[in-house]
């Protein structure tokens, strides 16, 4: 089976589709398929492969320039784009102490739940 991001405004992931292989014999037929079938032009191929970063979900936006799919904004301003994964990660490791933690934007640094 291959996956399908519709793409919205700003290229945001509307919807997944989901194309049996004999008719996505490549992406550009997958994307064909789609147009024809539902009238509307705009398509990605996602994959669960690590190919364009990340698996595309709802909500998503799929980057032109990074060739990805990526959530459209930080969960906190200090959070920034990892070029390479195109995940958010934040300026601080997280604790590998088993403990839980919240992120604290206040002082950019985790937090143990209390």
């Amino acid at each position: 089976m291959a996956y399908f991001a519709k793409l919205g405004l700003n290229s945001k992931v509307e919807k997944i589709h989901i194309v049996a292989d004999e008719i996505a014999t490549s992406e550009q037929a997958g994307i064909e398929f789609l147009q024809k079938r539902y009238n509307y032009p705009f398509w990605k191929q996602s994959f669960k492969n690590g190919t364009r970063k990340n698996t595309a979900g709802k909500g998503m936006i799929y980057d032109d320039d990074r060739d990805a799919f990526r959530a459209k904004n930080a969960p906190y301003p200090s959070w920034t784009l990892n070029e390479t994964t195109c995940q958010f990660e934040c300026p601080v490791v997280f604790p590998d102490d088993g403990k839980k933690y919240n992120w604290n934007e206040e002082i950019t640094n985790w937090e143990e739940r209390v």
